[in-house]
């Protein structure tokens, strides 16, 4: 084991445990290489994507893929890794273009009588631009006519203002997405985003060094893109299965899907093309059903049944069907098999873990009981390169019955630290721990490892002795997943233990984000930075009176800051009333605008504690981004 920084060589059990996988899996079948490489028109001559604050993606960072895949890495998530590293301007079928490995997703180009209808265009607006930029070097300098947003994760609307500009909204260029779509953008991106950033960070690795001892993917895509997030709303919503809309005469009737890998998302048919977009509902492995970085669960039993309906919809009049994600599949049969495929995939997952819950399973029992059914392991997109079938069966157990398994030991359990040090003491000490550790990692029982170093680590987060295996052994269990965000969590667990954090390469609370914020989201979400303890013996009154608008109440009492709109009954007289214009009550809740300055300049009219704000504002705590994952 080493005591420095660098990564290490795979100990022989990872080795043989990567062997074993070439000899499980049909290695020789080419049809996800085939279909892959099928359609390319070409890439850019420039491999850097570059921002104002330097490069924000690299074309080639993945051409060690090409390369045998070595011990330090999992032979099959070589194998998608290779595939989706693969980027370029590909024809989907005649008029339907996607432009792939430019960001975690593709942006898909369908041209119309006068330019092009975007469709998911990726998380920046410089990868999108250079996407953009592709396409027309090669397809001519077509105007964007529309862009649609398939669902309402960032790496499928934050690169809008890339192909996209207020001008052409104003002139009457449609932005399509499903009924939702805004409000699920920018609360997840905004009421959770800090903590969700940080993990991100882990679940992507973008922090990570690239190669075979690094980051070589995420499963889904190869990473996420640095760049500029933006947003720009939506003029048209889909509000129902069914519903049919033609921009620049591409027809298009679409299947709503919420509740399926985003709380909106939606489905789209193109009849002219025998073509259907299955946005993130059906790519090429099994999808997460509780992301790592943190959301809402996701219910595959509804998922299921979605799938299920995009067949009997669109089966028998589609020859092509492509996703937001990876490559497409051609032919009718081939098409409903996949998606039948995927169908089953998801709702084996959910029937079966709901089985074993009923027969009194706890999660980590069922993730480690559920066998999946020989035909679906055998398909290679239904592999949990990016979902898996341990943390979604633990996720199906969630979704149902919540955090707690029914034991009644586990119900007031000590939190990390102070049952770190029991179990260290018990142990007969932190160097005790870490000896006997030192012997299960030389067994190869890394998995055993983590586990009890974790302890050592939340105890005494500087024993030295104890990060350095710790770091080790993570890797080694990094070295061996098949899953993509398994590999970038270990490893960036293993690199923060050796070198310290660092940081939180990609934050989605941009400031398009922000500003699409109700009063109420903007409210609640200075609700949830109230230090509550701090509060307690706080009762402060705030009325906004908007300008030919509402009157907006807010009262911070027993830790809670309560807001209504129009003045609520058995409420209290305002320490403060403060009359402005909507602009700037957002400015002002945003931080963007200062009271006191507003007032000088005649934009705003305080009445009462003129210090009654920045009062409420004192008792609201800040973020970390950058808080401690794998140790306290």
């Amino acid at each position: 084991m080493t005591e420095t920084g660098r990564p290490r060589a795979a100990e022989s059990s990872i080795g043989t445990g990567n062997a074993e996988v070439r000899e499980r899996y049909p290695f020789d079948d080419t049809r996800d290489a085939e279909d892959a490489r099928r359609g390319f028109v070409g890439t850019a001559d420039e491999t850097a994507v570059r921002g104002a604050g330097g490069t924000v993606w690299e074309l080639d960072a993945y051409g060690f893929l090409d390369e045998e895949c070595p011990d330090t890495a999992n032979p099959s998530l070589w194998r998608q890794s290779r595939l989706v590293a693969r980027h370029g301007l590909f024809e989907v079928v005649e008029g339907v273009y996607q432009v792939r490995g430019f960001d975690l997703s593709n942006m898909t180009v369908v041209e119309g009588e006068r330019g092009v209808l975007v469709i998911d265009p990726l998380i920046s607006a410089e990868t999108a631009a250079a996407a953009l930029a592709l396409y027309r070097r090669h397809r001519g300098d077509r105007p964007v006519t529309g862009v649609l947003y398939t669902h309402s994760h960032v790496d499928h609307f934050g690169g809008v203002r890339g192909v996209l500009g207020e001008a052409d909204v104003a002139a009457g260029v449609p932005v399509i997405a499903p009924q939702g779509f805004l409000e699920h953008a920018v609360s997840e991106n905004v009421y959770a985003g800090t903590a969700m950033n940080r993990r991100a960070a882990y679940m992507y690795g973008a922090a990570l060094p690239k190669g075979a001892r690094g980051q070589i993917g995420a499963g889904l895509g190869q990473t996420t893109s640095t760049g500029t997030v933006g947003l720009i709303p939506p003029t048209l919503d889909v509000t129902r299965t069914g519903q049919s809309e033609t921009v620049d005469g591409i027809r298009m009737v679409f299947q709503l899907t919420p509740g399926t890998e985003a709380p909106a998302e939606l489905n789209i048919h193109f009849p002219d093309h025998a073509a259907l977009c299955m946005a993130e509902n059906a790519t090429h492995n099994l999808h997460n059903l509780l992301t790592l970085r943190g959301a809402q669960v996701r219910n595959p039993h509804v998922w299921a049944r979605y799938l299920t309906e995009a067949v009997q919809l669109f089966g028998d009049r589609t020859d092509v069907a492509f996703a937001s994600h990876h490559w497409p599949t051609w032919g009718r049969e081939r098409v409903v098999a996949f998606l039948s495929e995927q169908r089953d995939l998801y709702a084996y997952l959910h029937d079966q873990t709901l089985r074993m819950l009923n027969q009194g399973l706890t999660p980590l029992e069922i993730a480690e009981a559920i066998e999946m059914p020989p035909a679906l392991e055998r398909a290679w997109h239904t592999h949990g390169y990016y979902g898996s079938v341990s943390h979604d069966a633990k996720a199906v157990y969630q979704h149902y019955l919540g955090w707690f398994d029914g034991n009644p030991a586990h119900l007031w359990a000590h939190p990390p630290v102070e049952a770190a040090a029991r179990y260290v003491d018990f142990m007969g000490g932190a160097d005790a721990v870490v000896r006997r550790a030192r012997d299960s990692y030389a067994a190869g029982d890394f998995r055993w490892v983590v586990q009890v170093v974790d302890h050592v680590l939340f105890a005494d987060p500087g024993h030295t002795g104890a990060r350095a295996l710790q770091a080790d052994a993570l890797e080694q269990l990094g070295y061996g997943s098949e899953n993509g965000t398994w590999r970038n969590f270990y490893l960036m667990g293993a690199l923060e233990l050796r070198e310290g954090p660092v940081g939180t390469p990609t934050s989605t609370l941009a400031p398009d984000l922000l500003a699409a914020l109700t009063l109420d989201q903007l409210f609640d979400s200075l609700a949830i930075r109230v230090d509550g303890p701090r509060s307690f013996d706080t009762d402060l009154a705030i009325r906004f009176r908007v300008r030919d608008g509402d009157v907006h109440d807010l009262r911070l009492r027993n830790g809670v800051l309560v807001h209504t709109t129009g003045t609520a009954p058995g409420g209290r007289e305002p320490d403060a009333e403060i009359a402005l214009a909507d602009t700037d009550l957002r400015a002002l809740l945003l931080g963007a605008a200062d009271l006191p300055d507003l007032a000088g300049q005649g934009r705003a009219e305080v009445s009462g504690d003129p210090g009654g704000l920045a009062d409420l504002f004192g008792h609201l705590s800040s973020p970390d981004p950058d808080f401690a994952i794998v140790t306290p």
